[in-house]
């Protein structure tokens, strides 16, 4: 009886850890350059005793898992370990995950394997963070929106307000790029800044993400055209083993998203989403009502073991109106007077081309993107009247890079070309100032064609025992938009990186490196008042920007990070306008377009500090960021021969990030994050006030001679986020209640000037 007892007992405690465990992972591990399957690779969940052994195939499986959150190290001999951090799985699906190895000879030779950090690269081995999805989708404050989830990296600030733009190391938001899956995309955001980067809401489905790269600096060498950084995107393969979808519901959106097989060769994921904002700002009696939708496909055909096509698109719409109605406040008459309407469209789509062989890989990948902008504005509002602004543009770039990675005895080297052809059409009728006033108006109509071109190589290999990496790159880069941009030997782009390992866990780094950006389109494309190209006729130069940067990294074996950097940037043949003889540094966060007007290469400037960063990945169910970053960014205006504020001189940003998962599958997370204040130009009341001035631009005029002399009062919110999941046998519900700006902390911008009105809303006038 005692017997029969213990097997009853024993039964039912394993039908009960089966129904609680059923979540499961498949994967396959492959070589990072050949391709090739890796038989007998250990793939290990850390901190429990869940594991498995690649088979023939590469492929593995763990099952029995209890739904969560793991971290999977992957070794074998002769590879680089690796560990992806805080993978999910649940009981509604196998997760799948598929990883790529890095070769390793000193592995090979002495079976060993080397402590320390993974998301390094010899490239970048500093300034480089990696972000998973599972961080993005739980970040407090950031509502899914990858833009807002960067704001909390080390180094990167914001504008106060609603938008997204990003602003890296004192640098403005136009000197950021980004890449997904290795086609660039040039914004990321709804409502896009047309000659910047930058927007309210973020365009990306973080679902579909696997991880993000984050260059602050060390950019590599097929990376071009950028001054500040670099965010390289990667998406998740297709399923294979059946379709799937998912329904969300945010606080400003609805969305769709699918993923599934074609057919045994092939996969599709598709994402789209609507946003319900005009709503929400309507029961907010908000004067502009926006909306916005998005759309997100990749489709994957692996023609073999050796060759792959992938095709990616990603577009969207955005319509924004004023709500006439709401024009009761002070503000929202200001708001309602100085914004115009928009319709705005976008789309980047492409195609990347893989072929695999033992030692290396070639990568061709072909993309057009397209920017379709339009604004308009009518005094009083009233399309019976004159008319302010009227803008229509349109940007298309057809781009072209091909590349060849080889891996062979520690020597890494990538080298390849790339070219775009560019066109850039505008149509712009803006009233600057008066009538009968130097350059009040902008009237023209333009239209431009020209070519990129550009070369580029990149070696790394380490030495003395794996102790130093060494990586040396160059590139360059040139146009046909004038004479004075076709040489490339003029934007030749040298970079060095070194990192000499003290310990397995201590290492000292240094980079430094010159980059090259054309300017913006809008800047191009420019025509003034006589129907010239001015700014091709100003000699127009790429911009210029010189980093240096040294650090110090120290990581544990429980996951947690610690570094110290120094950076210093700086900037020459940065764009200076020639109308208000100051930096385009100084512009950049407003709405609309950015470097629409006459500019010489004349500008310098320089951005230098300090960053501390802290990084506790997933461990014990504890996860946790701290960053820290003191700088100045300092612009020289022709108005003045000293260092002045740059728009971006927010002096310094503190981020932290912490966050516990807890029992039944509750979670809760916290942020806090401080900046300093930005530097503001005050406005010129003398002429503002002046009648025929107010009567046509209804906003104050800024006072050019004081740039960024005031500056706005520091600005720090708290966001705390819930979550509670549930699994069920064929689906999954996600519960969360984010709450932002939790103490309602009200940010400070610049005040706005407004007439002063008797009691029946008319304008009081001065005695002259």
């Amino acid at each position: 009886m005692k017997k029969s007892w213990i097997a009853i007992a024993m039964v039912l405690f394993w039908i009960e850890a089966s129904l609680a465990q059923t979540g499961m992972y498949k994967g396959i591990v492959k070589d990072a350059v050949s391709n090739q399957a890796i038989e007998f690779a250990v793939v290990q969940l850390q901190g429990t005793a869940f594991g498995a052994k690649t088979d023939s195939a590469g492929r593995f499986e763990i099952r029995n898992l209890k739904p969560g959150l793991y971290n999977i190290e992957i070794s074998n001999v002769g590879f680089k370990k690796k560990v992806l951090y805080e993978i999910a799985v649940d009981n509604s699906k196998p997760t799948f995950v598929e990883v790529l190895l890095e070769k390793s000879q000193r592995e090979i030779k002495e079976v060993t394997i080397k402590a320390g950090r993974k998301d390094k690269t010899e490239e970048s081995p500093l300034s480089l963070r990696t972000i998973g999805v599972n961080e993005i989708q739980r970040n407090p404050g950031g509502n899914r929106d990858i833009s807002k989830v960067i704001q909390s990296l080390p180094g990167a600030g914001s504008s106060v307000g609603f938008r997204n733009d990003i602003i890296i190391r004192g640098g403005g938001p136009s000197e950021n790029r980004f890449y997904l899956d290795g086609i660039e995309i040039p914004n990321i955001n709804h409502f896009a800044t047309q000659g910047a980067n930058g927007g309210p809401v973020g365009i990306l489905n973080v679902d579909f993400l696997q991880d993000v790269g984050y260059f602050s600096g060390s950019f590599p060498a097929n990376r071009g055209n950028t001054l500040s950084s670099v965010f390289d995107f990667k998406m998740k393969n297709p399923r294979s083993d059946g379709w799937h979808g998912a329904f969300t519901l945010g606080s400003s959106d609805i969305g769709l998203r699918a993923e599934g097989p074609v057919n045994d060769k092939s996969g599709l994921m598709l994402s789209i989403r609507r946003s319900y904002l005009k709503f929400l700002f309507q029961s907010l009696k908000l004067p502009f009502l926006p909306t916005y939708n998005d759309v997100q496909i990749k489709y994957k055909y692996s023609i073999d073991s050796k060759n792959e096509i992938t095709y990616i698109l990603l577009g969207a719409y955005d319509v924004a109106v004023l709500n006439k109605n709401e024009n009761e406040t002070d503000e929202q008459k200001y708001i309602l007077n100085v914004l115009p309407e928009q319709k705005q469209w976008n789309y980047t789509n492409g195609i990347i081309y893989k072929h695999y062989k033992e030692n290396s890989f070639q990568t061709i990948v072909l993309s057009r993107n397209m920017l379709d902008n339009n604004a308009y504005k009518y005094t009083d509002n009233d399309e019976s009247k004159p008319t302010r602004l009227q803008y229509q543009s349109q940007e298309i770039e057809n781009k072209l890079r091909i590349e060849n990675t080889l891996r062979k005895n520690d020597w890494k080297i990538n080298y390849g070309l790339g070219t775009e052809y560019v066109k850039y059409n505008n149509r712009t009728y803006n009233v600057l100032n008066f009538p009968g006033g130097i350059n009040d108006t902008i009237d023209y109509k333009s239209a431009i064609e020209f070519v990129k071109y550009g070369l580029f190589t990149q070696v790394s290999k380490p030495f003395f025992n794996n102790s130093l990496t060494l990586s040396a790159g160059l590139r360059m880069d040139g146009n046909t938009y004038s004479k004075n941009m076709q040489n490339s030997l003029q934007q030749l782009s040298p970079r060095v990186s070194a990192s000499y390992a003290i310990t397995d866990r201590l290492n000292v780094n240094f980079n430094t490196g010159i980059y090259y950006q054309t300017p913006a389109l809008t800047t191009l494309g420019f025509k003034d008042s006589t129907n010239r190209y001015i700014n091709r006729e100003n000699n127009l130069k790429y911009m210029r920007c010189a980093h240096l940067v040294g650090g110090v990294e120290y990581s544990n074996k429980n996951n947690a990070r610690f570094t110290i950097e120094g950076f210093y940037k700086g900037y020459s043949q940065y764009p200076q306008s020639v109308r208000r003889g100051i930096s385009l540094a100084n512009e950049g966060g407003d709405f609309g377009v950015v470097g629409n007007e006459s500019v010489l290469s004349l500008s310098i400037g320089r951005s230098y500090g300090i960053e501390w960063f802290a990084q506790q990945k997933l461990f014990k169910g504890f996860y946790g960021l701290m960053a820290v970053t003191l700088f100045r960014s300092e612009f020289v205006n022709a108005n003045k021969a000293t260092y002045a504020p740059s728009n971006w001189d927010q002096r310094y940003i503190i981020n932290l990030t912490a966050g516990k998962k807890l029992q039944r599958n509750w979670e809760l997370g916290a942020k806090f994050r401080l900046t300093g204040g930005r530097p503001f130009t005050p406005y010129d009341t003398a002429r503002s006030s002046i009648t025929y001035i107010w009567d046509v631009t209804n906003q104050g005029q800024i006072d050019y001679s004081r740039v960024n002399e005031n500056r706005l009062p520091i600005n720090h919110q708290l966001d705390i986020r819930v979550d509670k999941k549930y699994f069920f046998k064929h689906w999954n519900l996600n519960l969360f209640l984010d709450i932002q700006n939790v103490y309602k902390f009200s940010a400070k911008d610049r005040e706005n000037l407004s007439v002063v009105r008797d009691a029946n809303g008319q304008p009081l006038f001065r005695p002259q």
